[in-house]
């Protein structure tokens, strides 16, 4: 919120649905001559709105109020703001709500709207509202910066970033918006030529994509702007001239094809490079841009600049998470009769990894090893203490023909001295084929969620044996075993409890819901009953990530 406001360019602050300021940029503690130690938790009616006589004004003839509570978009003028050296300060401001991401708010931009003598305006002197200008007026210009600000902070995605940009500016501004990128590779991308079709906004996609690239050489207006050299107006005569280069005569088609009689054409640069350009257009029907035009334009294209360059960062970061992620969580091995699958999804808003983990793989004795487990965390430390878990878990379960309770008291004590793990759960199985079709689950849990069995017909109950504490406590306690027979046709679940678990749903709730729903499925495809369990279990507010592995045994028609 903070960034946000010291972003928009003007005198602003934040209040929440009671009216208290929140936040407050260092513009605005300027002009109010007020800290922010001073305004911040105040009722910003009654600390600063005051008639021009330097009365209080109740709040029911507050302007502000009716949009305040309408949540609505609201400006004004000819108002009066009380500064802290008793003086009156003219002001024009606007409202709109304002999204913290935890609560409603509402934003105030407000500007000096026309100058004192001395910065001093004394009670029951002669208020004279300052005319408005040509165009946009700057309280307008104001409200257009913050609201670009609002809008195009409050995404990651740059595709959507680019959509509410062109919301934003046309036809506001200019009839047509063009967007050029440059990407990774350093190529160009025309990725968006709108034009304002009456309500609606049309997409010429005819005219976008891949352009030629850009040359040190050229000196027309895309050129310099892609280059990030300056901003320039531009015109149909612009381009007529004998071409630079490849991207002159594809400048040249635009103005053609759209019909553009001005343009203003200026780099979106952000604060480590220079990311494209925007160029805004207007027909014959409307005025034509101006030098004046260009620092408003420029501040506009220095926030979209910096929001796509985030949206890069983010996308960036997560598609390296996601090649990660899948580099962490194993293929599952063919086990000569037994279905396996497994699924994982990341805490919302996480980073595409976490703490949670399944495995399963051969033992050197031919049983099959499976294992669920939970890393405190989901991020990128979580991950990385997660595939050290499961690493030295494979090597002492292939080294050592040990009972499932011997294996992870071994993998306890490594955790304990060799990891920066803090605790994670987790469950460790060996499952062994008995002639002539049988299947045992031999298993020790460590603090996790008990294993879920699922009879053919539907009969579903927990596997509460086996239970200790979870790992990384330092305490040295024997770990029991359990063992059960697994029915043909069964299904056994292991699973994390993001599956279950969130903060307005407790344990017992979520393994209810999960029984009940686990034993609905049990006679679907196993890959169909792990995807739908996971959509009608999973709480709407996890706010954590879930692994799941489930393994299906054959039916006993299906041995022979």
């Amino acid at each position: 919120m903070t960034a946000a406001l010291a972003a928009i360019g003007a005198a602003a602050y934040v209040v929440d649905d009671k009216g208290c300021i929140i936040a407050v940029n260092i513009r605005a503690q300027r002009l109010l001559a007020r800290s922010a130690e001073e305004l911040l938790g105040r009722d910003a009616h009654d600390l600063l709105h005051r008639d021009a006589h330097g009365h209080t004004i109740p709040a029911s003839r507050c302007t502000m109020r009716p949009a305040f509570h309408a949540r609505c978009t609201a400006q004004a003028a000819g108002e009066w703001f009380l500064r802290g050296d008793d003086s009156l300060l003219p002001v024009s401001w606007l409202l709109t709500p304002f999204g913290t991401g935890t609560q409603e708010a509402t934003l105030v931009v407000f500007h000096r709207e026309r100058p004192l003598a001395g910065d001093v305006h004394r009670p029951d002197s002669d208020p004279r509202p300052q005319p408005a200008a040509e165009g946009l007026t700057e309280l307008e210009r104001l409200a257009l910066l913050a609201e670009t600000t609002t809008t195009l902070t409050s995404t990651l995605d740059a595709q959507e970033t680019q959509r509410r940009l062109v919301t934003l500016l046309v036809p506001r501004l200019a009839d047509w918006a063009v967007i050029d990128l440059i990407t990774e590779g350093a190529e160009v991308w025309r990725t968006a030529v709108v034009h304002a079709a009456g309500s609606a906004l049309a997409h010429h996609e005819e005219l976008e994509g891949p352009m030629p690239p850009v040359t040190e050489a050229s000196a027309m207006p895309l050129s310099k702007a892609l280059r990030g050299v300056a901003s320039t107006l531009a015109g149909p005569t612009t381009y007529q001239g004998p071409p630079d280069s490849g991207i002159a005569v594809e400048q040249r088609r635009l103005f053609e094809t759209t019909g553009i009689r001005s343009a203003a054409i200026v780099p979106l640069r952000s604060t480590r490079d220079v990311v494209g350009a925007l160029t805004l257009g207007r027909g014959a029907e409307r005025a034509a841009f101006t030098s004046g035009d260009l620092p408003l334009i420029e501040d506009i294209a220095r926030r979209a600049a910096l929001a796509l360059d985030n949206a890069r960062l983010y996308q960036r970061q997560r598609k390296v998470a996601q090649t990660m992620q899948s580099h962490l969580l194993p293929r599952l091995p063919s086990l000569g009769g037994l279905e396996m699958t497994a699924r994982y999804l990341p805490a919302p808003g996480a980073s595409q990894v976490g703490g949670d983990w399944y495995d399963a793989f051969r033992l050197s004795d031919g049983a099959t090893a499976l294992t669920i487990g939970d890393v405190v965390g989901h991020d990128l430390e979580a991950a990385a203490g997660m595939a050290q878990v499961r690493n030295m878990l494979r090597a002492y379960a292939w080294a050592h023909q040990d009972p499932p309770s011997r294996i992870v008291e071994r993998l306890d004590e490594a955790v304990t001295h060799v990891t920066n793990v803090p605790m994670a759960t987790m469950i460790f199985a060996r499952v062994e084929r008995e002639e002539p079709a049988d299947w045992r689950l031999r298993w020790t849990n460590a603090g996790h969620p008990p294993p879920l069995l699922i009879t053919r017909g539907g009969a579903a109950h927990y596997l509460n044996d086996g239970h200790g504490i979870l790992l990384g406590t330092g305490t040295r306690t024997p770990r029991p075993d359990a063992t059960v027979l697994l029915p043909p046709g069964s299904t056994l679940v292991l699973y994390t409890d993001g599956l279950i678990e969130t903060h307005r749903h407790g344990l017992d709730e979520g393994l209810r819901r999960l029984g009940r729903h686990a034993a609905a499925l049990a006679q679907r495809p196993l890959t169909v009953f792990a995807d739908q369990l996971l959509r009608r279990v999973r709480p709407s507010d996890n706010d954590d990530d879930v692994a799941l592995l489930a393994l299906r045994t054959p039916a006993a028609d299906d041995i022979g």
